[in-house]
């Protein structure tokens, strides 16, 4: 694994408009990236038609088009990554209840009856983060990098400059309180 200094003086020189520096931080970070959508997917219903790739190719694009950004080390552009995809799959899931809202439905499957479930809970809980994100960015920002992003607490502590303490309960005061905003959306 490349040292982590290594890659924070590439994602410098990319934000200095480096094009090679933007190449050699694909070439280094892509691999993580992949295992990063397959957490994601691995959230997902098993017949997902999204792949791995897929995820990581329309997160690269939305990553190079970001204008004006100051890459600061390894885990800001995987926090940026991990809300890119996290994106990317609501409006796949959005996508998905659309298209099963349009189309007539003859005969009764259990395996749709799920998989229309699980992209409805995406877009679920989504909204709910939006909600979050609106009363304490902080909070909901531990949300995206732990739960979509996949990263440690001593991680999302170093990307929020908090303390691993400070993620530990804003983590916990979260998770109720999105169980909580989920159970009365669905309630309504």
């Amino acid at each position: 694994m490349t040292a982590s200094h290594e890659i924070t003086q590439w994602l410098v020189l990319w934000s200095d408009g480096h094009q090679d520096a933007e190449r050699e931080v694909m070439r280094l970070l892509v691999p993580e990236m992949r295992k990063l959508a397959g957490r994601f997917l691995r959230r997902e219903r098993q017949n997902h038609t999204l792949q791995p790739t897929a995820l990581v190719n329309e997160a690269y694009i939305r990553l190079v088009d970001t204008k004006n950004i100051r890459w600061q080390d390894r885990s800001h552009f995987f926090a940026m990554a991990a809300r890119f995809m996290r994106n990317i799959l609501v409006d796949y899931a959005r996508r998905r209840m659309r298209a099963k809202r349009e189309s007539i439905r003859i005969t009764f499957d259990e395996s749709i009856r799920y998989a229309e479930g699980t992209s409805a809970e995406l877009v679920a809980l989504n909204d709910a983060l939006d909600a979050l994100t609106r009363l304490d960015p902080r909070k909901a920002s531990v949300v995206e990098l732990r739960f979509f992003g996949g990263m440690s607490v001593k991680e999302v502590a170093a990307v929020l400059r908090v303390s691993p303490n400070t993620v530990v309960r804003d983590w916990d005061l979260s998770r109720a309180w999105l169980r909580r905003e989920m159970q009365a959306e669905g309630a309504a």
